[in-house]
C-alpha cells in the first residue's frame, strides 16, 4: 500500500490536458529542499505552487517586514491575539529548525528560489494564516482559548526536551499540527479547522494554478488529504469566510453587563446601602486585582498595572471595549516600541525571556493576560455578590 506521508514522495495527478507533481515535503528537514530543487531542475515546471500565503511569502522576500508594524493599529483593530499567536508558531518552527541547523520553511525558500531561477510561475496556495487563526479562534470556547494560548506559551520551552522520534514525527505532520497536537486531543475543531479545511483549500489552488506542468510543494501531512479532494470542485469563498460571532455570544456580551448592573440594583433595594456597597466593592477589588495581576504577569510598566486595575471594572461592564485594549494602548505609550525591537523581534521571539524584553511582543502580552485577568475577575465577582444577598 502507497505510503501518501512519505516526505520527498513524488506524487502524479491530471485534470484535463494538465500534468500535476504533488511533493510532500518535511518542513523541517534539508533533505526536502535538495529534493525540491532538483525536481524543478529536472522536470521544468510552468509552475511552482507553494504552501504558503501571501503573508508568509513576504515574510520571506522581505526579512525587514517587522519595522513597518504600527503595534497601536494592531490592538485597535482587535488583532493581538492572532499576531501573538503568529509570533509563537513562527517561533516554535524557527527553533525546531535551529535545532537541526537549517532554515525554517527551507523547502518553500528553495522552491521559490528555483522557480525564479527556471523562470516557472510561483503560486500562492494556501489559506491566509490570520484567516485559519481566525476561524480556530472564533470556534473555540473560553476555557479552549486559555488553554491554547498556555499550551502556545508553553511550547516555548519544550523544544530543547524533543527526541529525534519526535522530530522523524514532524517530518511528517502540518507543523500548526505538531504544535497543537495535546491541544487537538480535547478539541477536535482543531483538526478539522487547522488539517482538513487546508487540505480541501490546498487541493483547489493547486487545481486552478496555470500551466501543463506543474509542482506542487506541500508538506507531507497534506498529501493525502490533497488527493482525496482531487476530485471535488470545493468553494473557496466558503474556506475563507470568519464566521460571524453567534447570536447568543453576542446577546451575551450585552445581556451579562446589564444582569450584573440589575444585580447592583437589586442589592441596594433588598439588602440597604451596605449590601449594595459591598457588592460594587467586590465587584471592583475581583475585576482590578486579576486584571492589574494578567498585567503584572506580563512584566507591564507600573502605569499600565494601575490602569487595567482601574479600567477593568468599568470596561467588564461595556462590551465596546476591552480591559487588555486599555492597558496595551498605555503601554504602548509608556514603552513605545523602538526600532531596535522591532529589528531584534525575529531572534527575541526565539526564548521564552524574549517575549517578556521586547517591547512590541510585551504589548502583545499585556493585552491577552489583562483580557484573560479581567474575564476572570468578572467569574470570581458574580459569585462573590451573590454570596452578599
Amino acid at each position: 500500500m502507497e505510503n501518501t506521508n512519505n516526505p520527498n514522495m513524488l506524487h502524479h495527478l491530471t485534470l484535463g490536458e494538465q500534468e500535476f507533481m504533488i511533493l510532500g515535503t518535511a518542513h523541517v528537514s534539508r533533505e526536502s529542499a535538495e529534493k525540491v530543487a532538483s525536481i524543478i531542475q529536472e522536470e521544468h515546471p510552468d509552475t511552482v505552487c507553494v504552501e504558503l500565503c501571501q503573508s508568509r511569502y513576504q515574510s520571506i522576500r522581505q526579512k525587514d517586514r517587522w519595522l513597518d508594524m504600527d503595534i497601536v493599529k494592531v490592538i485597535k483593530e482587535k488583532k493581538a491575539f492572532l499576531l501573538l499567536t503568529n509570533l509563537l508558531l513562527a517561533s516554535f518552527q524557527k527553533r525546531i529548525a535551529n535545532k537541526l541547523d537549517i532554515n525554517p520553511g527551507q523547502e518553500m525558500i528553495q522552491a521559490i528560489k528555483s522557480a525564479d531561477e527556471t523562470g516557472a510561475n510561483i503560486e500562492l496556495v494556501d489559506r491566509d494564516i490570520r484567516v485559519t487563526l481566525s476561524r480556530t479562534w472564533s470556534a473555540m470556547g473560553f476555557l479552549g482559548k486559555l488553554k491554547l494560548i498556555f499550551h502556545l506559551l508553553l511550547s516555548l520551552g519544550q523544544v530543547d526536551d524533543i527526541k529525534e522520534e519526535d522530530i522523524e514525527r514532524m517530518k511528517e505532520e502540518d507543523i500548526l499540527e505538531s504544535l497543537l497536537a495535546e491541544v487537538g486531543k480535547s478539541l477536535p475543531v482543531l483538526k478539522s479547522i487547522l488539517i482538513d479545511e487546508r487540505d480541501m483549500y490546498l487541493s483547489q489552488k493547486i487545481r486552478q494554478s496555470p500551466g501543463k506542468k506543474i509542482l506542487a510543494v506541500v508538506g507531507a501531512g497534506h498529501v493525502a488529504g490533497i488527493k482525496r479532494n482531487w476530485d471535488r470542485e470545493i468553494d473557496l469563498g466558503e474556506l475563507e469566510i470568519i464566521p460571524p460571532k453567534k447570536k447568543i455570544t453576542v446577546a451575551l456580551k450585552w445581556i451579562l453587563p446589564a444582569a450584573i448592573i440589575a444585580l447592583f440594583i437589586y442589592g441596594f433595594f433588598r439588602g440597604g446601602a451596605d449590601a449594595g456597597s459591598n457588592m460594587i466593592f467586590l465587584w471592583i477589588m475581583a475585576n482590578g486585582i486579576l486584571a492589574g495581576l494578567g498585567a503584572l504577569l506580563a512584566l507591564a510598566h507600573p502605569y499600565t498595572i494601575i490602569s487595567s486595575v482601574l479600567a477593568a471594572p468599568l470596561t467588564s461592564l461595556n462590551p465596546m471595549i476591552a480591559a487588555g485594549w486599555v492597558s496595551g494602548l498605555v503601554e504602548a505609550v509608556s514603552r513605545k516600541p523602538k526600532v531596535k525591537d522591532l529589528e531584534s523581534l525575529h531572534d527575541d521571539i526565539l526564548t521564552f525571556r524574549g517575549f517578556w524584553k521586547n517591547n512590541v511582543t510585551r504589548i502583545l502580552l499585556v493585552v491577552v493576560f489583562t483580557n484573560i485577568g479581567s474575564m476572570l475577575g468578572t467569574m470570581v465577582a458574580v459569585p462573590l455578590m451573590l454570596k452578599v444577598l
